[in-house]
């Protein structure tokens, strides 16, 4: 693979002007199709094989004009002070709302307030319940406008008006810090480089990457139902590993000037060497993400295929951009260990030959590998410790910003009807194989009124068939509660024994019980998938290490940073600390697809780190240094820009924590946090530690084993029968049949 890449490295290179047309080229044809295509909506929440769908999917055969997938919205009214619901002027400002309402053309039904019990008990708040007949992601502007408007003329009225519901959601902001984040990876890469033109290179490669990969999705939007925050992960991370990649291989390019090599062989070694292990990087992250697929939820399918391509499009721009980009540079891009005049190149160093802090802090673990390692073992496992009490579920309208009409609308309804209101249940019976399906109606309505925290349970409405009937339940507790959850699996529990009893099926549906499927199903895929992703990168990296220990404790150190990251995310926005500085307006449960999330994206962005770091001690190894030695050349090569690189993906990372949806900030939080401990703690301690204890041992495999693994050379042996000195020119057979390629 070395002697492949180091072809397209020179070819790319030298062909500079066709690579970059291509590139441009393609970001415009992105570019041009998003900016024609329909804008993206929420993505809905799809679960075949659970109860939840089956009833959804129930009630669209028998109730045909429900429009059961519509979007709805509440427009909740408070009375002012010292006035009620009731009084003459508020009802007729309340019923002329109404009447505005039922005029939208999307509309199908608007629930008047007055009759139909939906005033509180205290008279102070009402609430209009508006059903459309179409989802909230096809639902077209101008009836969003009318529905805000309506309840502007209510407001101007003297009425406190909300609107909650998905009619009114709205495109998730990630604001200001991601802009920093931004900033943040410049200085970094600035710094690290020295020079103002080769930082700019990934930045710049990383940004086409993003938006070629961003661009695709949002003009695949409305086709393939792909929601915001699809192209919101997908440049979340693209971005991280686009730069990280592209830092990667232009370190590598500076260090072969350095020995002296032309730049097309310079650029054609970098590629060889740095970019074999940014394939294989690469490789595991898409891996993790496209493994997503095996939890058979298809939003997050999408998610994980759409964040996998635009990792893929940041490895090949990575592979024929930069060296592209190289070329046009020339000797503007100094050797390592020089700086443009700019940042204060030409100086003479204050301690000429001083080994840099990463040879340092190798000899040092190498020195005292039990401490360094209990100390790193010690400490991710204190983090992990909140995971132990980790809560799942998804976010609600309980969970916006309080800035929100949707936030606002939730604490009305809560404040009138009880916080069970924002979360109904709908209990779908079924009684087309019942002899007396109106008795089976009854018997299931008495049943769930006798259960705990059940406050009101409606009259069955059966539909014209009178095979089939919909029971309304409100709980006393909130949506997102373990009591709410503990209530929709007693209603099923009930179910079996009225299916027993009258021939009929009970089936719990509506947007909590979905959300409560949605977290089982999390929670049940979470080790096959744990084992599908961990046991083909582990396999991966066999060939790449050409070890068995190597994988293994990059796997393990893994999962101690994974575990460590989840108990982070708990003590923030399930416990409550430091919420201020995060801006958690609403602490709660963690996002279910959190752990299993997090098991994806940060698998692979670790594996990125032990790619690169390690490789660089097995080509030490493999040339013949001591295997302590070899770590401590591996750090002196390696540590600088893998720092550089977990800084910026943090930066990356971090940028969205600044995000007005609740699920975009805590992955934001919970990948940038994740990062800092794999990085920084696993990688820079834990594994240099435990290489120092295994010696070489750890580059053991079976010679069975050897025989039958192809050899990938990442390390870049073949290269080395190469003449130091570059070639001139590439045989043109050869170079037709790699454009071709």
């Amino acid at each position: 693979m070395a002697t492949f890449l180091y072809k397209i490295g020179r070819l790319a290179f030298r062909r500079r002007h066709f690579v970059a047309l291509i590139w441009v080229a393609l970001l415009t044809l992105a570019g041009v199709g998003a900016a024609f295509a329909p804008a993206a909506g929420n993505t809905s929440f799809s679960i075949p094989g659970t109860e939840a769908q089956k009833a959804f999917d129930l009630l669209e055969q028998r109730f045909p004009g429900m429009s059961a997938d519509g979007a709805t919205a509440r427009v909740v009214f408070k009375a002012p002070s010292g006035e009620k619901m009731t009084d003459e002027a508020d009802k007729a400002a309340v019923e002329k709302t109404v009447k505005e309402l039922r005029s939208g053309s999307e509309v199908t039904s608007v629930a008047d307030p007055y009759t139909g019990h939906a005033v509180s008990a205290n008279g102070t708040i009402a609430y209009a319940s508006v059903k459309y007949k179409v989802s909230g992601m096809e639902l077209e502007d101008s009836s969003k406008d009318a529905l805000k408007e309506a309840a502007q003329h209510a407001r101007d009225a003297g009425l406190t008006v909300e609107v909650g519901g998905d009619a009114l959601s709205a495109t998730p902001e990630t604001g200001s810090s991601e802009v920093i984040g931004l900033a943040i990876a410049a200085v970094v890469l600035v710094i690290t480089f020295g020079s103002l033109l080769a930082a700019g290179f990934p930045l710049l490669t990383a940004i086409i990457g993003v938006g070629i990969g961003v661009s695709t999705i949002t003009a695949l939007a409305s086709t393939l139902d792909l929601g915001t925050t699809t192209s919101t992960l997908a440049s979340m991370i693209g971005l991280a590993v686009g730069i990280d990649y592209a830092l990667f291989i232009v370190s590598r390019y500076r260090a072969e000037l350095a020995e002296g090599r032309e730049g097309e062989e310079a650029a054609g070694r970098a590629v060889g060497t740095a970019g074999s292990a940014v394939v294989f990087a690469g490789l595991t992250v898409v891996i993790a993400l496209v493994g997503l697929s095996v939890v058979d939820i298809p939003m997050l399918t999408k998610m994980g295929i759409a964040a996998a391509g635009t990792v893929a499009i940041a490895v090949l721009i990575a592979l024929t951009m930069i060296p592209a980009l190289l070329g046009y540079a020339g000797r503007k891009v100094k050797p390592a260990g020089q700086k443009s005049k700019l940042l204060g190149g030409g100086r003479t160093p204050k301690k000429p030959g001083r080994p840099n802090m990463g040879t340092r802090w190798a000899s040092f673990v190498v020195r005292r590998p039990v401490a360094v390692l209990l100390l790193g073992v010690l400490g991710l496992g204190a983090a992990a410790i909140p995971a132990a009490s980790l809560e799942l579920g998804l976010p609600d309208d309980g969970s916006q910003p309080t800035s929100t009409t949707q936030r606002r609308a939730y604490d009305l309804l809560s404040e009138g009807f009880g916080p069970g209101f924002n979360g109904p249940l709908m209990v779908v019976v079924d009684a087309k194989g019942s002899d007396h399906p109106k008795a089976a109606f009854t018997e299931v309505g008495d049943e769930i009124k006798g259960l705990k925290d059940v406050v009101t349970v409606t009259p069955a409405v059966a539909n014209k068939a009178g095979d089939t009937a919909t029971i309304t339940v409100v709980p006393k507790s909130k949506p997102s509660s373990k009591t709410t959850e503990d209530l929709v699996h007693a209603i099923r529990d009930k179910g079996a024994g009225i299916t027993a009893k009258t021939d009929s099926k009970v089936l719990v549906t509506g947007t909590t019980a979905m959300n409560i499927d949605v977290s089982q199903r999390l929670n049940d895929a979470l080790l096959p998938y744990l084992a599908l992703v961990v046991g083909l990168a582990f396999l991966l990296l066999i060939v790449v290490f050409r070890s068995v220990l190597v994988p293994l404790k990059a796997a393990l150190g893994f999962l101690l940073s994974v575990m460590a990251a989840l108990g982070a995310v708990v003590a923030v926005f399930q416990w409550g600390w430091l919420s201020g500085l995060m801006n958690v307006e609403q602490t709660g449960p963690v996002m279910s697809m959190m752990p299993i999330f997090m098991v994806g994206v940060v698998f692979g962005l670790a594996m990125d780190y032990e790619v690169f770091l390690v490789t660089r001690m097995r080509e030490a190894f493999v040339h013949g240094e001591k295997p302590s030695q070899a770590v401590v050349t591996g750090f002196k090569h390696g540590a600088r820009v893998v720092t550089a690189a977990a800084v910026i993906m943090i930066a990356v990372f971090s940028g969205f924590i600044g995000s007005t949806e609740a699920m975009v900030k805590m992955i934001g939080f919970g990948l940038a946090i994740a990062v800092f401990f794999d990085a920084f703690i696993v990688r820079m301690a834990i594994v240099p530690a435990v290489l120092a204890l295994l010696g070489k041992r750890a580059w053991w495999l079976p010679k069975w084993l050897d025989r039958a693994l192809p050899n990938v050379d990442v390390e870049g042996e073949g290269l080395r029968t190469l003449s130091d000195s570059g070639r001139k020119d590439t045989d043109p057979d050869e170079e037709r049949e790699l454009v071709r390629a």
